[in-house]
């Protein structure tokens, strides 16, 4: 309410609601009421800065009118001062960052390339500067560079660099900054130690024992953070009452533990005193169960930190949440990182006079908010720089348009940021970065390998963008530099970039403009590949200009950008296009609309400080504090009020953490719910009536949320009471708001949901907090597509997050139009048909109102903003740009091959067969601690088209499978028919891996000889489980749920068999395996309906025609390596399964048509036992070693086998007849046929050639894992040591996992040194597992290589074979060999030793083989869509 005063003002007073005011918004609203109704009789009182106010009779009467009769006086009490002339009570301009008494705020994003400074300038003008983070020759920090520039500016005073600022005139620091993403990426942080439980030293090595990359031979895998580790001689074990077991102790979970063995600080002393004679001064301590006892841990740092360690990291501390492994490496990265981040602070205030101690100074956080400099940890600080442009695209974008959801598009040079706001912050709790599982509150931000600098390929007939990257040096080709040809590149040649608007800094010397010609340059000779393919190759077609070639690579680049926004989207059930496209970053503006366009978005918005827009979000973000606690509670009504307790105290944690930041705790606003009254101690605000003594009659205001804030007095006199209430206030957040969450999952699945009750208010049957039971149902269902109703929900975590608002915005009115907008010159860009005039305008000229045609482009100092045909921008009120997205043009796809359509398709057809979807996490049942595998091929005419590549051994069973039920039903096959079927004759791989049509799930157990349906001694099938030839799961859109729990309870009729063990849980499996076809099909339906049926197929059939031509293009020059060096065309290898059958194989090499024959001949014939191998295994193998040897991503379908014909004779191991066990072959034979596939090929030694497959079982549970192993050297990389290889990638349990939920104790899980095969490349080491158990089970183990050793290659040593030994309680120790089912009591201890790998080259030969190891991705991935497929590829 501009304008409104006083009549008369006591200066005091005046003041002191003025001061008042600029930190409150709420109290300035309502002075502005008293100010508009000008009768509130007011006083200071001399308490604190609380203010008082008197008069109830005026407040009865604003109860019943908001506009009162003005009156001529004001009475201030203790006041003997007359009438003084009208005077202003505070000042009305809007708060905004530049405070009073005229001080700076600065905000500063320092990003890896460039520093981002914005800064609020006395008087509320914005100043904004762009430098280069490095440049040591002009200044020591940028950050500091660029705060004294701006003041420098301002004051227009010289400010020396080589002496401290002035602190005097700056109010405020908040900085995000990369340094911890870079000490993590380049390895460049502090030397840290890690201390771990005896028995656990290589555990964060081994991890989850997954590999990154299933198809790279070399299994790259980051170093460790730690330069070494101590063995801390302590456990703590869960308690289960046995015999003998001491008194136990209560966890923070409610858990009771055992203290097994104490631990030994006396010998713990002499190791850390060896550190610290080593140099080392941080500690990571990681001891098993501390997130729930931390007793162990606080002795070990309370130790390091008296003998003189300088950083102590503890897990209990870092992040408390159960999983040793994520919350190790969270300690180790905090160890790692947070010291130099304490160096990087200290040095910047350094730079400053009095080193800021009066400055409020405030860092980005991972999770979107502010913190302390002294409370910014290295764990918490990797995505400080990307997380300012969410806080700013949310702060912006999503309330200028009007509260719509937006995905953020982030491009920078090497990769492509993307996220998503739809009112809050969405966040993961476990994410990787730089090689490294951090468990802490991240936002959800996705990378992907598009960036301008992304490097531009032909491969097979494929238009290829990255992932490999120019990056800053040479950078792209138009860099004059010598660099590659990029994506830049291509803008460049297509008129979308013009160098005159870029500075004179390219080149050898610095001082050069872009260079056009070199782009063109770099184009051409990939143009000249691309038209000879079109003209020469197997559908000759015309060839393509210049602008086409490049406005292919564009579009591809587009449609790798819009697979993660399209998995971001549907894989929580929301639809893409009812999203706005916030786009900020240097080169993101090029690409907007037409993503947008490809998405279905109609609104494109550029912030118009998008080029710095990480640093804007710095400005708005607020500042935050997380409390949190593990759990182990039901979520049952007779738990809600534990939970509400600590949600209180959490809350209260948090309210006390922000009010010593300076944070009131009670505020006139909305957000908080009931408070308590306002002569609570911490309110800043006390009120009392007229006829009452001060202080004895109180008012209380109570805050409640119903759209407006309402602010109720309640007075109380003798036995009356009255209650009156002021006209709606401005509706604004408290500054303390706190949002309360659990971490629910249904019991024993391992997929937990982090759920806020906001939206679902508390009912009779939930916690006060709110009804978190529904928020979690609800988004369940929204993200997987089914809920499991009659499993109880378990609560892992509760967590509080504490918000202290800053009250600050901007209020930076755009300029005016004055006009129509002026046209700084005109150009040429090319479109789809041809080039087009564009006009080029200038934004800093453009005002509020003017209207943009595309055409045309939009150019600042930091970003040029491409406008399409078909496309209107104009400029908001605050001079943003908006863009309006016109409807694609049809255009016309033919059938014929196009290679840019085709590279198109490919990523189309893998967005739909990788997922992932609602329904794509399939089961979620506890299995080697990961969801189910679903994959969902596509079906053309000749079978298999896309094939998301998750476990190598479903990679040739998928086709077999389709093809069979197709052939064998014929017309009984009807739209609303699911088919189920498992039998190897129908293309199965073994029974557990039950295939529903498209998608294939394995389930831990179908029946069967033992628990887990993984028999190590069955003869033949039926001993393995339930078998489904053809069976209609579905049928006529009805599931057929009492015909197929028949069918999984039938093996019981079999003597010394079971029916399924776990039928609810298989039933809920194939519901979601259901649910996911329905999900594929609509994704195939949409993709038909927007380019037509045939269109579609054609490029089904195209796109098996690319992975032929790529094994073709493989096998050639296989070939012809070994024709220019005189060798023969044909290789062979032979290997053993243990009981002595033979794989052996000759490859034929056509040179010329570039086939080969993989001929079996020779193999041993089926096996009484289960080694047998469905041919389905075997064409899994193969497909795996073509794609490992072809070396780059390709199409997974079924053109990889055309120019491959297989001879597999009839009757032998690998095709055995129908009724033959196969269980076996799927997990052991199926890793022989690949150590010979690449003995032949001579690609690298033999990996551990096993899975280890040990199952555990008993009347009320069953346990299955798979182990662990060394990978096999080759040419220029030593073998991978604790990694499964090959046919399988399945994650571990975590031990702390494993020993909650069943009756053993992980005594011991490391590396088993020694045991990879000697070469001038070592193999990698196997690993040693020793469970003891606790319970009377059924112990069964399903091994190999326990009689011949991987092989070594080139004069390598074959690693060692494993070992399986039982240790009985009375110390008897029994050679349990490879295969058997033995029961083991409590006491008996399982020790498993797995083979290691074998080594490349002869051991002596000090010159290396020929080769190089591979390079590493040049980004870094991230986000929750790389986490859903590294665990898809790990099931």
């Amino acid at each position: 309410m501009p304008g409104m005063s006083l009549l008369s003002s006591y200066e005091g007073l005046r003041q002191e609601i003025q001061r008042l005011a600029q930190e409150n918004e709420e109290l300035r609203r309502l002075v502005q009421l008293i100010q508009e109704n000008q009768e509130l009789k007011l006083v200071l009182r001399n308490r604190g800065s609380s203010l008082g106010f008197y008069g109830s009779e005026l407040l009865a009467e604003v109860a019943s009118s908001p506009r009162l009769p003005r009156r001529r006086t004001i009475k201030f009490k203790d006041a003997e001062r007359g009438l003084q002339p009208e005077e202003s009570l505070l000042d009305s301009s809007p708060v905004t960052m530049g405070s009073p008494e005229g001080r700076f705020h600065f905000a500063i994003d320092r990003g890896g390339t460039f520093t981002d400074v914005f800064a609020q300038c006395p008087g509320g003008h914005v100043r904004v500067l762009k430098l280069l983070s490095e440049d040591p020759a002009n200044y020591v920090d940028a950050p500091t560079e660029g705060i004294r520039r701006i003041l420098e500016q301002e004051g227009g005073v010289l400010l020396p660099r080589d002496r401290p600022l002035d602190t005097s005139r700056i109010a405020s620091i908040r900085m995000g900054t990369t340094v911890a993403t870079n000490a993590l990426l380049e390895r460049q942080g502090e030397r840290v130690a890690l201390l771990v439980t005896r028995g656990f030293r290589d555990l964060l090595h081994v991890g989850t024992q997954a590999r990154e990359d299933l198809f790279d031979l070399a299994v790259p895998m980051p170093e460790m953070l730690y330069e070494e580790v101590l063995e801390v001689d302590e456990r703590v074990v869960l308690y289960r009452g046995e015999p003998g077991s001491g008194t136990p102790v209560k966890g923070c979970t409610g858990d009771l533990l055992e203290v097994q063995r104490p631990v030994d600080l006396g010998a713990l002393r002499g190791k850390l005193e060896g550190l610290l004679a080593r140099g080392i001064r941080s500690l990571a301590v990681v001891l098993m169960h501390s997130y729930t006892w931390a007793q162990h841990e606080q002795q070990v740092g309370a130790l390091a930190r008296e003998m003189g360690f300088t950083h102590v990291s503890l897990s209990s501390e870092a992040m408390p949440m159960v999983r040793i492994v994520p919350r190790g490496h969270t300690a180790c990265a905090d160890a790692y990182l947070t010291p130099a981040i304490q160096r990087y602070v200290q040095g910047f205030c350094r730079g400053f006079q009095g080193q800021l101690k009066d400055v409020q100074v405030l860092f980005m956080r991972s999770d979107g908010g502010l913190a302390p400099m002294d409370a910014f940890s290295g764990s918490r600080a990797v995505l400080s720089g990307p997380a300012g442009g969410v806080v700013g695209y949310s702060a912006t974008t999503y309330h200028a348009e009007g509260g719509q959801p937006v995905i953020g598009f982030d491009m920078g040079g090497t990769s492509t940021d993307v996220s998503r706001y739809a009112g809050e912050f969405e966040h993961v709790f476990e994410a990787s970065t730089a090689g490294v599982t951090l468990q802490a509150p991240q936002l959800d931000i996705n990378t992907v390998a598009a960036g301008g600098g992304s490097r531009l390929f032909f491969r097979s007939g494929l238009f290829v963008v990255g992932p490999e990257s120019a990056g800053a040096h040479p950078g792209p080709a138009c860099y004059r530099k010598g660099g590659p040809l990029t994506v830049t590149d291509a803008n460049l040649v297509l008129g979308r970039l013009l160098p005159a608007s870029f500075p004179c800094i390219f080149g050898p010397g610095e001082d050069q403009p872009l260079s056009p010609e070199a782009s063109r340059k770099a184009l051409e000779a990939v143009a000249a590949d691309i038209n000879s393919f079109l003209t020469n190759g197997p559908c000759p077609t015309s060839p393509l200009s210049l602008e086409e070639v490049a406005m292919g690579f564009v579009r591809v680049a587009n449609e790798a950008m819009c697979r993660p926004i399209r998995a971001l989207t549907q894989a929580r059930g929301h639809d893409p296009s009812a999203h706005v496209l916030a786009c900020f970053g240097g080169a993101g503006g090029q690409h907007a609309c037409a993503i947008a366009r490809a998405l279905g978005m109609d609104t494109v918005y550029i912030h118009r400080h998008s080029g710095l827009l990480s640093a804007l979000g710095l400005a708005l973000a607020d500042v935050v504090h997380e409390a949190q606690e593990p759990c182990s509670l039901p979520y049952v009504p007779e738990t809600f009020m534990q939970l509400d307790q600590r949600l209180s105290r959490l809350e209260e944690q948090c309210i006390d953490a922000l009010r010593a930041q300076g944070f009131p705790r009670w505020v006139l606003g909305a957000g908080l719910g009931w408070a308590q009254g306002l002569q609570h101690p911490r309110c800043p605000l006390a009120c009392s009536a007229p006829g009452f003594p001060d202080g004895a009659g109180p008012l209380r205001a109570v805050l409640r949320e119903e759209g407006t804030t309402r602010l109720e007095e309640v007075g109380q006199a003798s036995s009356q009471g009255a209650c009156v209430r002021v006209p709606p206030v401005h509706p604004r957040r408290s500054q303390i708001h706190t949002e309360s969450f659990l971490h629910l999952r249904y019991q024993g699945t391992d997929c937990a949901l982090m759920v806020s009750a906001h939206q679902h208010p508390a009912t009779a049957r939930s916690p006060r907090a709110g009804d978190f039971g529904a928020a979690f149902v609800e988004r369940y269902m929204r993200e997987f597509g089914f809920v499991i109703p009659e499993r109880s929900v378990v609560v892992d975590d509760v967590r509080v997050r504490g918000t202290g608002c800053s009250g600050l915005r901007l209020e930076d009115v755009a300029k005016t139009q004055t006009g129509p907008p002026r046209v700084d010159k005109m150009t040429q860009c090319y479109f789809e048909g041809g080039y087009q005039e564009t006009p080029v305008f200038l934004l800093g000229e453009l005002g509020y109102g003017h209207k943009l045609q595309g055409p045309c482009l939009i150019i600042d100092n930091n970003s040029t903003i491409l406008v399409e045909p078909g496309c209107q921008a104009e400029v908001t009120e605050t001079g943003d740009i908006r863009i309006s997205v016109g409807a694609e043009t049809p255009g016309t796809v033919g059938a014929q091959l196009d290679p840019i359509h085709l590279s198109i398709f490919s990523h189309r057809f893998m967005s739909i067969a990788d997922g992932p979807h609602p329904a794509a996490h399939g089961h979620l049942h506890q299995h080697q601690g990961a969801p189910r595998l679903l994959l969902r091929p596509l079906r053309a005419r000749r079978g298999l088209v896309s094939n998301a590549p998750h476990i190598p051994v479903h990679l040739g069973a998928m086709q077999e499978t389709v093809q069979f039920q197709i052939q064998h039903l014929g017309a009984d096959l009807h739209p609303g028919d699911v088919l189920l079927s498992n039998h190897p004759s129908a293309g199965g791989s073994h029974l557990p891996d039950l295939t529903v049509i498209t998608p294939s799930g394995h389930h831990a157990d179908i029946g069967g000889i033992t628990p887990g349906s993984m028999p190590p001694h069955s003869t033949s099938l039926q001993q393995e489980g339930a078998v489904f030839l053809s069976f209609k799961l579905v049928q006529g859109g009805v599931f057929q749920e009492e015909a197929v729990t028949e069918a999984l309870q039938a093996p019981g009729k079999i003597p010394g068999c079971s029916g399924t063990r776990n039928l609810h849980d298989n039933l809920s499996d194939l519901r979601a395996q259901v649910a996911a076809n329905q999900k594929g099909i609509q994704l195939v339906g949409e993709l038909i309906g927007q380019y037509g049926l045939d269109v579609v197929q054609a490029y089904m059939g195209h796109i098996q025609a690319n992975a032929e031509l790529a094994v073709r293009d493989m096998l050639r020059a296989f070939g012809s390596s070994r024709q220019a060096r005189g060798l023969p065309l044909e290789v062979s290898a032979e290997d053993h399964m243990d009981d002595g059958s033979p794989i052996r194989l000759r490859v034929h090499i056509n040179l010329s048509q570039g086939s080969a024959v993989f001929d079996f001949s020779g193999t041993g014939p089926e096996v009484f036992g289960n080694l047998n191998a469905p041919r389905a295994i075997t064409l899994s193998a193969l497909i795996y070693c073509l794609r490992c040897l072809v070396g780059r991503d390709i199409p997974l379908n079924q053109g990889c086998l055309v120019p491959v014909r297989v001879v597999i004779p009839k009757g032998s191991i690998l095709d055995p007849s129908p009724e033959a066990a196969v269980v076996g072959g799927n997990v052991l034979t199926s890793q022989r046929v690949v150590d010979v596939i690449l003995g032949a090929f001579g690609a690298c030694a033999a990996s551990q050639g096993c899975m280890n497959n040990v199952t555990l079982g008993n009347a009320h549970m069953g346990y299955y894992e798979t182990v662990a192993g060394g990978a096999g050297a080759g040419p220029g990389w030593h073998g991978r040591s604790g990694v499964h290889s090959h046919m399988t990638n399945t994650r571990i349990t975590d031990p702390e996992i494993l020993e909650s939920r069943y009756p053993v104790i992980l005594r011991r899980f490391e590396l088993r040194l020694g045991s990879g095969g000697r070469g001038r490349f070592r193999g990698g080491d196997g690993v040693v597992r020793e469970l003891l158990f606790r319970e009377e089970a059924l112990l069964s183990v399903l091994t190999e290589r326990r009689a011949f050793r991987p092989y070594g290659l080139h004069g390598g040593e074959p690693g060692a074979r494993g070992l399986n030994l039982l240790i009985r309680k009375d110390g008897r120790t029994v050679n349990l060999g490879g295969k058997t089912s033995v029961p083991v009591y409590p006491g008996d201890v399982f020790c498993l030793h797995t083979p290691g790998g074998g080594g490349y080259g002869d051991p002596e030969d000090p010159v290396p083989p020929p080769g190089s190891p591979p390079q590493p991705p040049s980004f870094s991935k991230r986000g929750s869509v790389y986490e859903y497929h590294k665990a898809q590829e790990a099931v």
